[in-house]
């Protein structure tokens, strides 16, 4: 007797739903977000993309900054905030898929993806400066 509630099927369908929602709806924040600031900064011409400055922040500072800026219409907070949208995709695809494997009660799989969870967070902490 089958006693999956959810089939593998559904999960794979449900997780390429996710990928691909979630690539549109941050490419989507980055375009309007970009739109914005060439209409506010568009005559602006001292932007030099040939430096690079690396900003050592942390991670929930980055976050609390970007919604202070999309609060106030700030076209770069915007487009951010997509990026920050992109990166959180895979991260959603894989909570999802941690939930999915404790539904079919999978345990081998529950703990490979908490292993995944821990490393991604780790490298998401520890990448943005602690």
């Amino acid at each position: 007797m089958n006693t999956k509630t959810i089939k593998d099927k559904d999960i794979s369908l449900i997780i390429g739903k996710i990928l691909r929602c979630g690539v549109y709806l941050s490419l989507s924040v980055a375009v309007v977000g970009g739109l914005i600031y060439l209409v506010a900064e568009g005559n602006h011409t001292s932007v030099q993309h040939n430096v690079f400055i690396e900003k050592d922040e942390n991670l929930f500072d980055l976050i609390t900054d970007t919604l202070r800026g999309v609060a106030h219409g700030d076209g770069l907070s915007i487009i951010e905030l997509g990026i920050l949208l992109l990166i959180a995709t895979p991260l959603t695809r894989v909570i999802f898929s941690l939930w999915a494997f404790n539904q079919e009660k999978d345990r081998m799989y529950v703990v490979i993806t908490l292993i995944v969870l821990v490393i991604i967070f780790v490298s998401i902490l520890t990448g943005f400066g602690g």
